[in-house]
This record gives structure tokens, sequence and C-alpha cells, in this order.
């Protein structure tokens, strides 16, 4: 294994940095079917590379500043504590995902550790040394080593899973103490004597002074924002990071004679130079929200879009320009040397810069959703393009340098004839890599338009018959509490009406006015509407389902003008005639699908105490009834959720990712524990752990509990867990269905027009199926199954949202009945000995239990809920009886 030295070559140097940098890019890739994925991208580069890195560098110029070379035992020692952050980092990015606190907890200490002790060794060399010029950078390392271990211990502190309001202060704290601490000081220590290096030219005679007075500025900056944070004073906690910004530019004093004197012409310099800048805009963006922001929670869903700035802007940019100078550089070797790696490193440099930053401007402004995919796809292929160069860039340092040892020695002549020395390297700013740059970006705009227009506001709702004014009003509507403020806009007739929507609540939200429409937008984020010029009132509103029902209208009114006909009302949202109203019959003339449905045989228990299960929300179109489909809200991609099944005891911890295009949430009957944090509303991209106990047996209903709650839950997000007591009797089959309502749109007939909840019927409770395990009549062609004289339990839930449920066999008499956990009939322990018998299971909405009986003899006894009327609307299937 090669030493881990800065100098010359080093596996343990570039292979694990190369690994780190891999893995952030195949997360990025693959982002939308992992939990946590923008965490795991954000640490993967911060935890990850960055500080392997760090670590590596600041050893590396305490040496060279200190003139104190490491020896044999010091490069052993340095490679112990390398591998001691590797795995300690693996052991929080593995830990944090899965819940698995302990080893989160391992992971975080071996950390801390590592740094104590880098620290530490930093702090022997620096007392050893004779008085040298720049042995201030040494300083800013000892303070940064110490950030990291406080910022490592508030991580592993907020991985206990807080609710809030101490995870957005715990967040904050942390993100403070190792962004501002252990990345910001280690970066202003080193660019004092980097920075003019990178330049080519001579260090500014002040710097050294400034760096010198920045330092207690920038410590005293990160003590008062970690304490405002874990406090909960957001104002003060925003003043330090101000206060670092303020740091930042005595500190930048230094910079500037040697920028204006050598401007940056080659990628490693200008990308360092942006990423600084994107540091400034990701404190401005993070001190405003701490001032501003009504609660820890809003600070902790808003940070998302700083740290964003911070990790891809700042963190991506700065340490791949610091590699691109440094890794040929330091191979040794001479100018010959350095400049075949660095030919590598400038390739396509002016592009990757322009690719890079403007496909994250378009990531992070409020653009339309598309435009943000394929400017955050640019970004992403220009950022991961640096591996390979970094790659081809040490081979061909390595390389030259093989050549000139071999020209030295006599083995090799020297070419001839010699290359001339180069007075000044080319620039990477060409006109070519410019254009070529603007143009990529330009063609990711186009393209994301181009996928979703009326997203873009493309469209209007000019009237023909309306002669424009000229005027443009503009109004900033802010969608709060489920209410657009203001509620009424007045515009005259001819007038231009441009809308700055601004999500202040807790969901998704968009607004649609006539056919102009906004994305949807997370919280904490704002879009422009051009709803064109306006010719008569209307009515704006959400087009999330259900929002509209919960009040999210805004009046559009043209003074002194009337309605337009039918303009006061949205698209209409059903057809009484389409939505299946008619009853389907217990013979449907087409079986549905397959895959639509489910095998409703409840699995039998397993040895595990522990049960853990990813819940992916995606909302895709399945048939709900015979050639009839509906775009489903689901989990998992299935009618119904998936069944858990466990004792009383048992564990469950359930990860929760939303892949939806509005936010989504869950809420478990089984446990019992505060709902304030695991039952929270996710946005898109999100997700969280739900951990609980299951202290009671019955069955027991979960569901989405986003409101509107009626359209969520029909629309396909609940599902069961089964907890049996114990002492429960075996019986040879065992089945679990849920009763729930469909509400349609549109009668559908294929996967391409498949239409949302009807949310209106939804809140009326006027379903157009109701069915068992999301399908009209599933089972009447695919019949539960069972034998004369087998005992068979049916375990039932009724998911409504609205109707109750009788359930019934047809044929059929129950002698054990379970409701809600208390038998109401069981077998062997009746008053008429035995001869007790039951005929149907009541069950309101979120109620559930199960029946047993054994069936006399062979054939076909259907399966009702004997509310006839929902019967008829699909709740109804078979058990087939052979002998």
């Amino acid at each position: 294994m090669s030493r881990p030295s800065a100098r010359g070559r080093s596996r343990l140097r570039d292979l694990p940095l190369l690994g780190w940098l891999l893995a952030a890019v195949i997360v990025a890739i693959v982002h939308r079917w992992l939990p946590d994925a923008n965490w795991l991208m954000l640490h993967l580069v911060l935890l990850g590379a960055l500080t392997h890195s760090i670590i590596v560098w600041s050893f590396h110029f305490t040496q060279t500043l200190l003139r104190s070379p490491a020896s044999p035992r010091d490069a052993s020692w340095q490679a112990t504590r390398l591998g001691l952050v590797a795995g300690g980092a693996a052991a929080v990015l593995v830990g944090v995902p899965t819940d698995w606190w302990p080893l989160t907890l391992a992971g975080g200490l071996a950390v801390a550790t590592a740094a104590v002790w880098h620290g530490l060794v930093l702090w022997r060399m620096l007392r050893r040394a004779l008085p040298a010029r720049f042995q201030v950078t040494v300083r800013y390392y000892l303070w940064a080593a110490a950030s990291l271990v406080l910022g490592a211990g508030l991580g592993v502190t907020l991985a206990w899973g807080w609710p809030d309001p101490w995870h957005g202060r715990l967040l904050v704290a942390h993100a403070l103490a190792n962004v501002l601490g252990w990345v910001g000081l280690t970066l202003t220590g080193t660019l004092l004597t980097l920075w003019p290096t990178m330049l080519r030219t001579q260090l500014d005679p002040t710097a050294e002074r400034w760096t010198r007075q920045a330092l207690p500025v920038l410590t005293g900056a990160i003590a008062v924002g970690v304490a405002g944070a874990l406090a909960g004073i957001g104002p003060i906690a925003g003043l330090g990071v101000l206060a670092y910004l303020a740091g930042l530019c005595l500190w930048g004093r230094g910079l500037w004679r040697p920028i204006r004197k050598s401007p940056p012409r080659e990628f490693g310099p200008a990308s360092v130079a942006i990423g600084l800048v994107w540091l400034m805009i990701g404190l401005t963006w993070a001190s405003w929200l701490l001032a501003t922001a009504p609660d820890w929670q809003v600070v902790r869903e808003g940070f998302a879009w700083p740290a964003a700035a911070l990790g891809a802007g700042f963190g991506v940019q700065v340490l791949t320009g610091a590699l691109s100078y440094l890794l040929p550089s330091v191979l040794g070797g001479g100018p010959s040397v350095v400049r075949a790696g660095q030919a590598w490193f400038n390739r396509a440099g002016s592009f990757r810069l322009i690719a890079i930053n403007g496909g994250l401007a378009l990531w992070l402004l409020p653009t339309t959703s598309w435009v943000k995919v394929t400017g955050s796809l640019l970004a992403l292929a220009a950022a991961a393009s640096f591996l390979p160069l970094m790659v081809l860039g040490l081979r061909a340092s390595i390389a030259a340098r093989k050549l000139l040892i071999a020209v030295r020695e006599g083995e090799v002549a020297e070419p001839d004839p010699p290359q001339p020395p180069r007075v000044e390297r080319p620039s990477i700013f060409t006109a070519g890599q410019l254009i070529a740059g603007l143009t990529a970006l330009a063609t990711a705009v186009v393209i994301g338009v181009g996928v979703d227009p009326a997203a873009a506001g493309i469209t209007g709702v000019a009237d023909a018959l309306v002669q424009p004014t000229g005027k443009t009003v503009k109004v900033e509507v802010t969608a709060i509490g489920m209410r657009y403020t203001p509620s009424e806009i007045h515009v005259d007739a001819g007038d231009r009406l441009v809308v700055e929507l601004v999500n202040s609540d807790t969901t998704t939200h968009d607004l649609v006015i006539g056919s102009a429409r906004t994305p949807r937008i997370a919280p904490g984020s704002r879009t422009e509407l051009d709803a064109g010029v306006i010719g008569a009132s209307t009515t704006a509103y959400c087009s999330v389902p259900g929002h509209r029902q919960m009040g999210m209208v805004l009046a559009v009114i043209v003074d002194n003008a009337p309605a337009a006909p039918g303009a006061s009302s949205p698209p209409p949202t059903h057809d009484m005639d389409q939505m299946g109203h008619h009853p389907t019959g217990s013979n449907p003339s087409t079986p549905p699908t397959a895959q639509d449905v489910l095998d409703p045989v409840l699995a039998p228990l397993n040895d595990e105490r522990e049960h853990r299960i990813t819940l992916t929300v995606q909302e895709l179109p399945l048939e709900v009834a015979p050639g009839v489909w509906q775009r489903r809200w689901t989990y998992n991609g299935h009618p119904v959720g998936p069944t858990l099944h466990g004792r009383v005891g048992d564990t469950f911890v359930i990860t929760l990712v939303n892949d939806g295009s509005m936010g989504h949430s869950i809420d478990f009957h089984a446990g019992s524990l505060a709902p304030d944090r695991p039952m929270r509303t996710i946005e898109p991209g999100e997700s969280l752990t739900y951990r609980f106990t299951a202290t009671k047996a019955g069955i027991w209903m979960y569901h989405c509990s986003t409101m509107p709650m009626s359209a969520h839950i029909a629309a396909g997000m609940a599902g069961a867990v089964v907890i049996e007591p114990d002492g429960l009797p075996q019986v040879d089959r065992s089945y679990l269905l849920v009763q729930s309502e469909v509400y349609l749109q549109t009668r559908a007939t294929d996967a391409a027009s498949a239409t949302e909840v009807n949310a209106d019927l939804a809140a009326t409770g006027q379903p157009s199926y109701v069915v068992f395990n999301g399908v009209a009549n599933g089972y009447d062609t695919r019949p539960l199954t069972a034998r004369v004289g087998e005992r068979v339990r049916v375990w039932v839930l009724d998911a409504g949202p609205n109707h109750t449920s009788s359930f019934h066999i047809v044929g059929a008499q129950f002698d054990t009945v379970l409701t809600e956990g208390s038998y109401q009939l069981k077998r062997g322990r009746d008053p008429f000995g035995d001869h007790g018998g039951a005929q149907a299971l009541g069950l309101q909405p979120a109620q559930g239990g199960f029946v047993e009986t054994v069936f006399p003899e062979a054939g076909r006894y259907p399966v009702v809920t004997h509310i006839m009327a929902d019967a008829e609307r699909g709740a109804h299937g078979y058990v087939q009886v052979g002998p």
C-alpha cells in the first residue's frame, strides 16, 4: 500500500476520494429509488470526499509550512486516521438512512476520534516548529478540527430522532459547525497561500494580516450561530451567519490583489472562485431563513435550499477546483509533469463551469419541475466528468514523470528539438467553450419547457374580444393554511395579470388561472404565473386533488364586467354517466388484469420480532374495475398498501419515501406515539422513518393523513397491520380483505386517460365503486379457495373513508367473531354451548376484525358487504369451496 502522503503517488490519497465522489454520482442518478437520497448525496460529498481531502491536505500543508517532513511512522499513523474517518463516515451513511442509531453513534465517535487525533498531531507539530510565516494557517486547521468534533456530536444527537423544534435547532447547529467550521475554516486557512499559487502570481503582502484578524471573527461567529440555534433563537443564529460573512469579507481582502493581477485562466482557480461565490449565496440565504422563519419546522423544511447551494455550489466546486491544481502539482517532476496533468483537468473547463453553475441555478430558481430536472441533469453530468478527467490527468502526469526520469537516467533520448518553455498558459475561457456552455444551458431550458409548456405559463386566458390595455398587474399571492392570501385580485378588462405565488404552507400547492398554471411547488418555494390578458372574471384554484374543496380558490375579478359563462368554475370534475355509478353486477364481462387483483392470502408469521419495510409513494394508473382505470396514489404501487403482520411486542420500522408529485404522509393506528413528527406530511423527494412497537392485538388501519384525508385514502393510500394476540388458534386458511371506496372523475378505459380521485365526491361520500382490496369484483374471477371441513379465517378492515361495512359470506355461518380486538363470539366459549353463531361482521370506517367459518359442502359462496348498494358497486367476490 502506498504511503498516505500528499506528495507523489498515493492510492490511499486518491482512491477513497474517487470512491466517495463516484458514490455521490450514483446516488444522484438513482435518487428517486433511495430513501434519504438528498441527505446521502450531501454527506457523501461533505462527510466523505471533503473530510477525506481535508485530513490529507491539511496534514500536507502543515508539514510544508512548518518545514516538518513526515517520518514513516507519521505516515503510518496518518493512514490509520484516514481509515478511521472512512469507516466512521461509512457507518454514519448507513446508520442514518436505516434508523440504526447505535451504528450512527459508532460512526460519529470514529469521526470525532479521528478529528481529535488529527488536531493533536497538528498542534504538536506547531509547538515543535521554529517560528515561521503562515503559522496562522495551522491555527485555522486546529479550530476546524474542534468544529468537526462539535459537528459530529450534534449530528449523532440529531440522528436520535427529535421532534420539532429540537430537530430544526440541532440541524442548524450541526450544519453551522461542520460547514462553517470544519470546511470553511480549513478552506480560508489554506487559500492564504494556495490562492496566489493557483493563480501563478505573488502573494498580497497584507494577506497574512487579514487572515490573522479574520480568525477570531470567524470562530466567534460560529459560536454565536451554534449557540443561537441550540437556544432556539433563530435571529441570533442568523446574526452569527452574517458575522461569518463579515469575517469572510475581511479575510477576502487578501485574495483581491492576486486575482486583479492574474485573473483565473485555468479550471482550478476559476472553480474555487465560483465556489466562494456560492458560499456567500448559501450563507446569505441561510441567515435570511433563520431571521424570518416563524418556527423551527419552517427552518428545517426550508434549509434544504441553502444546503444545496453550499453542498453542490460551494463544496463540490471548491473540492474539484483545488484538486485540479494540487494533484498534478504534488507528483513532482517539474513543469512538464504538471502541464501534462493539468491539460486534462482543464479540458472543456469553461463549458463545465457554465453547465454546473447554470444547471444548479435552474434547479434552485422557481422554474418548472421539468426545467429543474433538465438543469440538474446537465449540472450532474458536467460535475461527474471530473472523475474520468482526474484519472486521465493523474495518468498523464505519471507518464510524463516516468519519461522525465528515463531521460535523466539516459534510458531514452531527450526529445528533439526540446520544447520551449511557455510564458503564459492558455485560458480555458475560449469563445467556442462559452458558446457551447450557454447553448447546453439554453437547450436544457427549451427541453424542460417543451415537455410541459403549460407548467411554464406559456398559455394564457386572453379573451379575443377584449382590447388589451397595455397595463400589467403584478400581485403576490401567498398559499398558507389551505387558503390563498389575498383571496381576491381586481383588474380591469384587458389588463395582463402576473401572479407571484409563494408557498408558505406545509404542503405542495399550485395555481391554475384558466389554461395557465404553475408547477406544483414545495413549501418555502415561489414561482411566477403569467395568466395573460384577462377578459372576464374567473376563479383560480389549486389543482392538487382536494385542495380546492378545502378552500384553495382565488377570485380574479374584472371590475365593471360580468362573469363569462362558465368562467367561475374550473373544468368539470365528473360526469354522472361516466363514473361507473351503474351497478357492475357480479359477472363482469372483462376480468381485471392479473396484476391489479391482489393475492388475499395472509402470509403466516415468521420468527422476526423487528419488521423493516420501505413504503414508497407512487402515483400511477391502476384498474379499479374491469376495464376502468384511475390514477391511484399508492404505497409501493399496489391497489392497497402492503400488509404488515406481527405479534404483540413486535417493533416496526417503516421508511416512507415520497416519489409522488405532492405532499403525502402515513399514520399507523397500530402504534401509540405523538403524531407531530412521524405523521408529518413530507414533500416529493423527501423521506421519513416511522418506528412503533405493537402493544395491542387486532387488525389496524394505516393511511395517509395529509389533508384532505378523504381524497388521499380514497385514492388508495391505506393498508392493514395485523397484530396477532398470544395463543391465537391456528386455522387451515387465512385471508385478508380491505374494503374501501373509489371516486372517479371520468370512466377511463385505458391507463393513458386515467384521472385522479374525484375529491368532490369523496368529500360527500358518493362512491363510483366499493371494492375489496382495491378492485371492484376482483374476486369474482379470482375467488378465494377452501375445502370442505377446513377452518377459514377472514380478516376484514373497513378503510372507508366514508362507508360502513357489513361483511357476510352467503351460505356460511360464523362461529367466531372478533371486532376491534374483542371477541363478540368465540368457538367453545359462548353461552349457547357452541350453538351460537353470527351472520355478519359490522364495521365502521377504520375498524377491523375477523370471522371464522367451516364450509359444510362444496360450492361457490358469494362474499359481500350486506349493505347491498355497496355490494352492487363492487364489494363482491366468491369463495370457491372444493370437496
